[in-house]
């Protein structure tokens, strides 16, 4: 049968013919791709020209086109729709795919062709963008092992091979442990407190199970309102512990001896390379620098935070106690108190609010806000296929109704999908060539009666992924590697987290918060109690987060070596930043796929950087107005179209006039007043 992943696709916009891809498609694709790929790095070494930025740094980009297009089909099929074939099948590429890099990087002829047109670029004439790429390829190499000696390369290449292994493995531990576990209930009474909806999707899930009653899983739409609003304590205690079991219990799936390898062989990798250690290696090519940067950085926020949750916590303990006769609040009690907690200084009942969030309604609303702000217009094409029956495929158009970009949406919980929510893309954007942009979440389903109702939680969740969308979609660059969000992993949140501002201002909540029954638009009594909630318990979801980075920071600072136990190093970490007992079941590392299968090892800290950079930013909307189109303007052109051509400091001080105020984010928390 003729393999589609060779050739490029005969399809509207070259889109993804997922129904003609098998998985047995991929490895012989993969590997005639990287042949492919290989020759034409050898064309551009044995060329007798002398080396210069066109002959040798722009060629190199034209290298590997469909071995990028088909690695990106692959792992993005392996985080929405895996199999187990899917998942052996990216362990082998994974491997290629490494050593392909390790091929391309260790290439000495090839360095030494980058190395010459580096120290003679004053004479190229080059553009900002093109000085961008030259020194971005030259410190790629070197940060993967050009300048060192034979044998020390192929030190690094095993070591490049192991953790790639040990990371997908990481990944499919986690999500066996969540699929594996199921909470059943037969009793109507164990139910009280959960609304409707809950009830409703777990009678249906337990019916695709064919069981009687009721099922809840520890995928996000179904744990957390089940942590959230069940009375029934003791259920709560062992869906929650069930929870954090992930990764860390006595079987195939542990997770604590792939941490400990990971850590050693990340921190070994960089001492090769010359550094004290893998976050050193990171923080390098990031906006903050430096390990002791981000420490400080994080110090100064718990500082600023401690005093406030501290109080939080405090007044949680008396309302538990006062309304809810719980002497002592355990990990299990924290969402539920919480909850009733909102409700009662707020006025705010979650359930209330969600039929003015039905996710066609929301989804609808982002799309205009995108038109108001950017002038993109989306349209759906149910003639582009997407890769599951649930999978929606928008052509978006620009202010001309030129064809802008493809996005896929995938919006519901299944088999095979990992939890959380991203942004990802099928095809990057560069000069003649526009993007494919896919944006994966985990919201409730509809039900027989009712749709998708989102949490506000799960709607500032959509706004976020597709202000990363935005990124992708509106990228403005000659090359790919510098396109959307090829940028400073601590600056690629600014797009994501600065459009979540919308969601609290009244001017937008009108476009799209209508009851999904009357159309009502959202009343202004819950627009002021939204608002009102962005200030609820910043202190102790800022601790939460920070407690995270912690972590983060120390699995991959100079000590990271020393750690022999993950459970007790996670306590020690952790200690200082909860309320709560531990738990010695539990482990939050053992599921931290954010930094042990993602990207974010040593930039958890990130988030919160980028959360300095929009509540800054926001600022500048707030000022001259959220729909201002001077503002939007500048935003574009300085910071979504740019990706990572300039340094991210240098965009954001043409967008903003002066550098980020890291008060901003303070205040706009309420941990500080103006």
């Amino acid at each position: 049968m003729e393999n589609p992943l060779l050739s490029v696709f005969d399809t509207p916009h070259e889109s993804i013919p997922f129904s003609t891809i098998q998985p047995e498609h991929f490895i012989p694709a993969l590997k005639k791709n990287i042949k492919n790929a290989l020759e034409g790095i050898d064309k551009i070494v044995s060329q007798t020209a002398a080396p210069n930025f066109k002959n040798t740094i722009e060629t190199m980009q034209n290298v590997g086109v469909l071995l990028e297009r088909n690695s990106l089909i692959l792992f993005n099929l392996n985080s929405a729709e895996t199999s187990e074939a899917i998942q052996k099948i990216t362990k082998r590429a994974s491997q290629l795919l490494t050593q392909f890099q390790n091929d391309v990087r260790l290439n000495q002829a090839l360095f030494e062709r980058i190395k010459a047109v580096h120290e003679k670029k004053e004479q190229e004439n080059l553009t900002v963008e093109q000085e961008t790429l030259l020194e971005k390829e030259y410190k790629g190499f070197a940060r993967n092992g050009a300048l060192l000696k034979e044998d020390k390369k192929n030190k690094l290449r095993e070591i490049d091979i192991e953790i790639a292994k040990l990371s997908l493995t990481f990944g499919e531990n986690v999500l066996a442990d969540t699929h594996a576990y199921e909470l059943h209930i037969t009793q109507e009474k164990d139910l009280k407190g959960l609304p409707n909806q809950v009830k409703e999707m777990a009678r249906e899930t337990a019916q695709s199970m064919e069981k009687e009653g009721w099922v809840f899983t520890l995928d996000y739409p179904s744990y957390v309102p089940f942590v959230t609003y069940a009375e029934n304590r003791e259920l709560r205690k062992e869906i929650c512990l069930a929870y954090g079991r992930r990764g860390f219990q006595d079987n195939s799936n542990n997770n604590t001896t792939i941490i400990l390898k990971l850590i050693k062989l990340r921190k070994k990798r960089a001492e090769l390379l010359g550094y004290e250690s893998h976050a050193a290696f990171v923080l390098e090519e990031r906006m903050a620098t430096s390990e002791e940067k981000v420490q400080s950085f994080l110090e100064e926020l718990f500082l600023k935070a401690y005093p406030a949750a501290k109080s939080e916590w405090k007044k949680m303990e008396k309302f538990a106690l006062l309304n809810l006769g719980l002497n002592k609040l355990e990990k299990w009690d924290t969402a539920f108190v919480s909850e009733k907690l909102k409700q009662a200084l707020l006025e705010l009942d979650e359930q209330e609010i969600k039929p003015y969030f039905p996710l066609e309604k929301v989804k609808t609303g982002v799309f205009e806000i995108a038109n108001k702000l950017y002038g993109l217009h989306f349209k759906k094409n149910s003639a582009l296929e997407g890769y599951h029956c649930d999978v929606e495929v928008y052509e978006v158009f620009n202010r001309e109704g030129e064809f802008h970009a493809l996005l896929y949406t995938d919006f519901f919980p299944r088999p095979g999908k990992r939890n959380g929510a991203w942004m990802t893309s099928y095809r990057g954007q560069k000069k003649g060539q526009r993007p494919h942009i896919s944006i994966v979440c985990n919201f409730s389903k509809p039900t027989s009666t009712s749709p998708s109702l989102l949490t506000f939680e799960e709607v500032t969740t959509l706004f976020h992924e597709f202000g990363h969308a935005l990124h992708g979609i509106l990228a403005n660059t000659n090359y790919s590697g510098l396109s959307g969000t090829n940028v400073f992993w601590d600056f690629v949140e600014l797009p994501s987290q600065i459009m979540e501002n919308w969601c609290y201002e009244k001017e937008a909540l009108e476009l799209f918060a209508k009851h999904y029954k009357t159309n009502e638009v959202i009343p202004m009594k819950y627009i002021n109690r939204i608002k009102k909630s962005a200030h609820f318990q910043q202190g102790l979801q800022t601790l939460r987060q920070l407690g995270f980075s912690f972590l983060d920071l120390s699995y991959h600072g100079y000590q990271a070596t020393d750690i022999n136990s993950v459970k007790s190093h996670e306590s020690s970490i952790l200690n200082r930043v909860q309320f709560l007992r531990d738990y010695p079941e539990n482990c939050a590392s053992t599921a931290f796929s954010h930094i042990f299968q993602g990207g974010y090892s040593a930039g958890y800290y990130s988030y919160k950087w980028a959360e300095v950079l929009d509540a800054d930013a926001f600022d500048l909307f707030l000022e001259k107005g959220i729909f201002d189109s001077q503002t939007s303007k500048s935003f574009e052109e300085n910071i979504l179209s740019k990706g990572g051509t300039e340094h991210p400091l240098v965009l954001y001080k043409r967008f903003r006039g002066k550098a980020p105020d890291p008060n901003a984010l303070l205040k706009r928390a309420g941990l500080i007043n103006d």
